[in-house]
């Protein structure tokens, strides 16, 4: 009888403690995603509909960042990669409803906001620190001075 209860209980605080992490990933996830969407709201200077909508895709991506962050670890390459294909499919989205000079905005600034959500997990301890994150980005285009 006593074998039965130690399992019943142990079961019930596993149960618990699973149900718990996950509302505090969920939790994480809407504060992540609502610290980077109020950043480019505020920079792409968005209406409240496109601000809805930012904040939905927003979480949707952040949601599966955190996955591959949890999922790859161990590999700093494999989350990166794999975080920039999720930063696309939301370029691709953000261009449906955003204007041109929104859009352009937010292109040219894509590193920033990346870097920006990067900064705020790593101050959680959610994502490693790796020395790629100190390289130059080299995905954007340079953009000669005209003097």
């Amino acid at each position: 009888m006593k074998k039965i209860l130690i399992t019943a209980c142990f079961t019930w605080f596993s149960v618990v403690g699973s149900m718990a992490q996950n509302e505090s990933k969920a939790d994480l996830v809407k504060q992540r995603a609502d610290r980077l969407s109020d950043q480019m709201i505020q920079e792409l200077r968005l209406n409240n509909y496109q601000a809805k909508r930012l904040r939905e895709i927003n979480q949707d991506k952040v949601s599966k960042i955190v996955t591959i962050e949890q999922k790859y670890a161990n590999n700093p390459e494999l989350v990166e990669k794999n975080s920039k294909n999720v930063c696309r499919e939301r370029d691709k989205e953000l261009e449906s409803f955003l204007s041109f000079d929104q859009y352009s905005k937010y292109y040219g600034s894509r590193s920033e906001f990346y870097q920006y959500d990067k900064d705020f997990a790593k101050s959680l301890g959610l994502v490693k620190s790796t020395s790629s994150d100190k390289k130059p980005n080299t995905d954007q285009v340079l953009k000669p001075s005209v003097n």
